[in-house]
């Protein structure tokens, strides 16, 4: 699918978001996803504080507002190109949403989200 989507501008480096309740699996998957692309992988972003699961949030406020100050950007000198931000399920897209934010912010390039799967409300 990746390979198809043909990107313009096609994306130079992975990264992931992270979760404090299975770290290894996202960064896994994504660090398989770099190698298999020819792309490093750079797990830049960190989260700092626990969250409540976005899927229990009753509306679209409460899940953004629960992501407030959750994750940092650690700054990466080629971090500047565009990049695949893996995740492995989205329930509300606000993770996708606030961590692009974040790394567009601190000087990353275009980022394209690719998720695992899509968990529907």
């Amino acid at each position: 699918m990746i390979q198809r989507w043909q990107l313009q501008p096609a994306p130079t480096w992975v990264t992931c978001v992270p979760s404090l309740n299975r770290p290894e699996l996202v960064p896994n998957f994504a660090q398989r996803l770099a190698e298999k692309l020819g792309l490093p992988f750079m797990p830049i972003v960190q989260k700092i504080r626990q969250t409540q699961l976005q899927k229990n949030m009753s509306n679209s406020y409460q899940q953004a507002h629960n992501l407030d100050d959750a994750f940092i950007i650690a700054n990466w000198k080629g971090m500047s190109g565009a990049v695949f931000l893996v995740d492995d399920i989205v329930d509300s897209r606000w993770t996708f949403t606030v961590i692009a934010a974040l790394l567009r912010c601190n000087g990353s390039g275009l980022v394209f989200p690719v998720a695992l799967a899509l968990k529907s409300f």
